[in-house]
């Protein structure tokens, strides 16, 4: 205003600066303004106090001159908010985005229910209100911003897609972490929050777990005690996990290189970490392992099992501590895992030298092959199609690996939209069986149905693979089975 230049790029004048359009057009022509709205509007019942007869720029402020956001500690140290939860919280600006119907990641429960407080928009405006003192007496234990966030999948979709990278993933972590303080958790919180302890109890007698799970008598009874629903199928334990076969790198020979055990396919399918060695060795890389039991903890954090968490975070920083220091690639192959060291892991150790570097040289089966081996192409070819994992899409690149299937000469195809609606232990608890479902129909399991006999299914996430074969029947493989039965020529 100061030099007379333009107040806008268009984007506020219409309410948040129509009072000074007479500034910006003349008062002639704001004028005239007027009174053609009033031809088709003569009683101002449409859109009032935008551009005509505007409000004052100091009227129905988001904040108001009284705001004083609640100041709560905080286990995560949300660095590009200052440090401050409230300014997370307030990063949504209400474009929503989130709200879309089809196609994109975000938000996955929305687009099953149709709910705006199941939108990323909606939950950031309770968090606003719970923060705003509109329940100031609940704070932490706001009932309504609880009952929103049951239903968030923690996909990270809105870390990537909301235009201002809202991330209500990691407020839900934080939020739960708070709500649950003291309190008991839902009984799915012990069952599957903590079954990175219950999967090496369950190593020591897998066929007798196994049975008991899934028989007719106990079955029933142990899916009701764990909060899972009825209609789930509870996943086997593999007869001899991965590490307990494990005898060490067969033809060092390249580069070192640690392969990341996680929970899922160490105890639950081994065969896509055997696979995964197989696929690394050919492309010319010595194999490893951790030199002790580690874990990322990621089904902790669906349950705000932060601090948990964090020491599971620290101990994993102090067994990998030499080979950190050394530069030494850690690759893995559930998404979700190498996620945490890329997202949660600076964000809950941000003083922590090793957390950074940690970061940084932690890879994605298909990321690592991009970057270290970019002539390992396999002759894949036909047809695959690829759900790809949710945290590959928001945090990882999951361009690499459609990328690397066409190097290797494969048709590529994936679902329209993004997440499968299992999410981990989501889709396995009874009361967000129906959400998941719905999620899964809307586009996976329908291109599942549509893929050829001869379409190979790839999903890296276990659950993923979890919701393909318990909604379809068909087996859907991980990247590297299918890239090490191109090196059997046994590609089917």
């Amino acid at each position: 205003m100061k030099y007379g230049g333009s107040l806008s790029g268009e984007h506020g004048d219409g309410q948040a600066r129509a009072a000074l359009l007479p500034i910006m057009y003349g008062a002639e022509l704001v004028e005239a303004f007027g009174q053609f709205k009033r031809i088709w509007d003569p009683d101002g019942r449409m859109n009032p106090g935008k551009v005509v007869d505007p409000y004052a720029v100091d009227d129905n402020l988001r904040y108001g001159s009284d705001y004083r956001p609640l100041q709560l500690a905080t286990i995560f140290s949300f660095p590009d908010d200052g440090g401050d939860f409230s300014r997370a919280a307030d990063r949504c600006v209400g474009v929503g985005n989130c709200r879309q119907h089809q196609g994109g990641l975000m938000c996955p429960s929305y687009q099953a229910t149709g709910e705006e407080q199941h939108s990323t928009r909606g939950r950031a405006r309770l968090l606003f209100e719970m923060l705003n003192g509109a329940h100031r007496d609940q704070g932490w234990r706001d009932e309504a911003v609880k009952e929103a966030l049951d239903l968030c999948l923690a996909c990270k979709g809105c870390k990537s897609e909301c235009p201002v990278n809202v991330d209500m993933a990691t407020y839900k972590a934080e939020f739960f972490a708070h709500y649950y303080a003291r309190r008991i958790r839902p009984p799915a919180a012990y069952a599957m929050g903590l079954l990175m302890y219950s999967a090496r109890a369950a190593a020591l007698a897998p066929e007798i777990v196994n049975a008991l799970t899934h028989s007719g008598v106990t079955g029933p009874m142990l899916k009701r005690a764990a909060g899972v629903h009825p209609d789930r199928d509870v996943p086997r334990f593999a007869t001899h996990s991965f590490g307990s076969s494990w005898r060490g790198a067969a033809r060092p020979a390249g580069q070192r290189v640690i392969l990341w055990p996680d929970t899922w396919n160490d105890h639950f399918h081994p065969p896509a970490l055997h696979a995964g060695v197989r696929v690394l060795e050919a492309a010319g890389f010595t194999v490893d392992l951790p030199s002790r039991w580690v874990c990322c903890g990621r089904p902790l954090y669906d349950w705000g099992m932060l601090g948990q968490a964090r020491r599971l975070l620290r101990r994993t920083l102090r067994v990998l501590g030499p080979d950190i220091d050394a530069g030494v690639p850690v690759i893995g192959l559930e998404p979700s895992c190498v996620s945490v060291f890329r997202d949660e892991l600076p964000a809950l150790l941000p003083h922590d030298r090793r957390a950074g570097r940690l970061a940084a040289q932690t890879y994605v089966l298909s990321e690592w092959l991009a970057k270290a081996a970019p002539d390992f192409t396999p002759s894949v070819g036909g047809s695959v199609l690829v759900q790809g994992h949710c945290h590959d899409k928001s945090v990882l690149d999951f361009a690499a690996e459609t990328d690397l299937l066409r190097r290797c000469g494969a048709d590529v195809e994936t679902p329209e939209d993004g997440c499968c609606g299992m999410a981990g232990a989501f889709g396995f608890e009874a009361r967000n069986y129906e959400v998941s479902m719905r999620c899964a129909d809307r586009a996976l399991l329908p291109a599942v149905t549509r893929a050829a006999s001869d379409t190979a299914l790839v999903a890296d996430g276990f659950s993923c693979r979890e919701q393909i074969r318990q909604g379809s029947g068909r087996a859907p493989l991980h990247l590297a089975e299918l890239l090490a039965q191109a090196l059997e020529g046994d590609r089917r």
